[in-house]
């Protein structure tokens, strides 16, 4: 109860990642009737290709068997085991075109649903695959009856096209008692023909549901409730109380860094108490001033203690050094349009008495 409970609060749809997992570990949607039709349409294309060449040279080979029946001795064991290796290799030469087109065509109908990959997660033992309570589950679950029912259709489906099949060709069995033996391989290669295409068609359908209901039923599987996407969100982005501690971890080993330099400034230029901005100016070592630290508020206030500490300069002006704190980042050279009024200053430092 608890697990269809879980289950119906999956309303989401899979992400990205999920389904990416999902194939990783070789979950990916496989319907199984899929190679069987594909056999079954191998095994059509073989009648209608090799049968009659293969039924020719299976005649020429058991011919003597038939005509000189006495001819082979078979007065020991040895002469028996030679006997059936003679019939047998004459029977694997008649099947073996066939067998190999049945599971080319099977092998085929396989990859063309997904792109083949090794899985290790697949081979690996577990004890739900021969758990009791699991077998149960999978036998009586949904998709055992799911199962169940597309068995049952086969069945009814498959047999009812052979029933009227076999009823048309009734006739033609009948009659078939009154030709030349000659003409019997024909006859039985033309009904066989007619046949597994009648077959052929009425599992169509049942192949073309299985592909959609085995489609539905992974993208099912792998749907997500509310929580899973948070959770995985999470995994992806990372935790969002983490993540402002690291952010506030990196914002204090920067401003520190910051005031650090401070003592290394020309001028501090302030807005009273709101903005400050340190400059340093030195020609070999920058063609313009360099800001070294800025800050708001209690900032901007540190700023001016520690420059005031170490005898730096601290000029107020207030459309200077709030444009300067939009305008320019730490460790970048003012821009040109800064030059003229920063250069008035720094005049006015340079020029008065020491």
């Amino acid at each position: 109860m608890a697990e269809d409970v879980d289950q119906e609060s999956k309303t989401e749809a899979a992400t990205e990642r999920r389904i990416r997992e999902a194939l990783d570990k070789g979950d990916i949607p496989f319907s199984r009737e899929a190679p069987v039709f594909a056999s079954i349409l191998g095994l059509l294309i073989g009648l209608g290709l090799f049968a009659r060449g293969q039924a020719a040279q299976l005649a020429r080979e058991l011919a003597p068997f038939f005509d000189q029946p006495r001819g082979f001795a078979l007065e020991n064991a040895g002469d028996a085991a030679r006997l059936l290796q003679a019939t047998a290799t004459a029977a694997g030469r008649f099947l073996l075109p066939f067998l190999l087109l049945l599971a080319a065509c099977g092998l085929s109908a396989s990859i063309l649903q997904n792109v083949p990959r090794f899985v290790a997660e697949r081979i690996r033992p577990k004890w739900r695959n021969v758990s009791p309570a699991s077998g149960w589950s999978r036998l009586f679950g949904r998709s055992g009856q799911v199962e169940f029912l597309k068995s049952v259709l086969k069945v009814l489906g498959v047999s009812l096209v052979v029933l009227l099949l076999l009823r048309s060709e009734r006739e033609k069995a009948v009659n078939a008692m009154f030709v030349d033996p000659s003409q019997l391989p024909e006859l039985i290669l033309t009904i066989s023909i007619r046949l597994v295409s009648a077959v052929s068609i009425a599992t169509i359908v049942i192949v073309a549901g299985d592909l959609v209901w085995a489609r539905l039923r992974w993208q099912r599987s792998l749907r997500m409730s509310h929580q899973d996407i948070r959770d995985e969100h999470k995994q992806v982005e990372g935790d969002p109380t983490v993540k402002a501690r690291l952010r506030s971890l990196a914002q204090d080993r920067s401003r520190n860094r910051m005031l650090a330099a401070v003592p290394r400034a020309t001028v501090v230029i302030a807005n009273p108490t709101h903005f400050a901005v340190a400059l340093r100016y030195e020609p070999s070592e920058n063609p313009a001033p360099l800001v070294l630290a800025k800050g708001q508020d209690l900032i901007a206030l540190r700023i001016r203690e520690i420059a005031e500490e170490n005898g730096i300069a601290v000029i107020e002006d207030k459309p200077l050094a709030r444009s300067l704190y939009d305008a320019v980042q730490v460790d970048q050279t003012i821009p040109a349009e800064f030059y003229r009024a920063v250069a008035q200053i720094l005049f006015f430092l340079f020029a008065r008495p020491r």
